[in-house]
C-alpha cells in the first residue's frame, strides 16, 4: 500500500506501508517439534485465539503454506 508522508509544512513525499511481519518460533505438540513462521501481528492474534494447529490447518486450506 502506498501513500504520502506529510510534513509540518504540508510537503508530501511518497512512502510505502509495509506489513508488520515477525519471525516467530512455535511449538507443535502433535508433531513434537518447533517451527519458525514469518507471521504478521494480526496472525499472532489469530494463533493465540484458535491455536497453532488450527491456524496451520486453515492456512494450508487457503494455500498460504506449501
Amino acid at each position: 500500500m502506498t501513500g504520502n508522508t506529510v510534513s509540518h509544512s504540508n510537503r508530501k513525499t511518497k512512502r510505502v506501508f509495509k506489513p508488520n511481519l515477525l519471525k516467530k518460533r512455535f511449538y507443535i505438540p502433535e508433531e513434537d517439534r518447533w517451527v519458525v513462521l514469518k507471521v504478521s501481528a494480526k496472525g499472532l492474534k489469530v494463533i493465540d485465539k484458535i491455536g497453532i494447529t488450527a491456524a496451520l490447518k486453515r492456512s494450508k486450506e487457503l494455500g498460504l503454506l506449501n
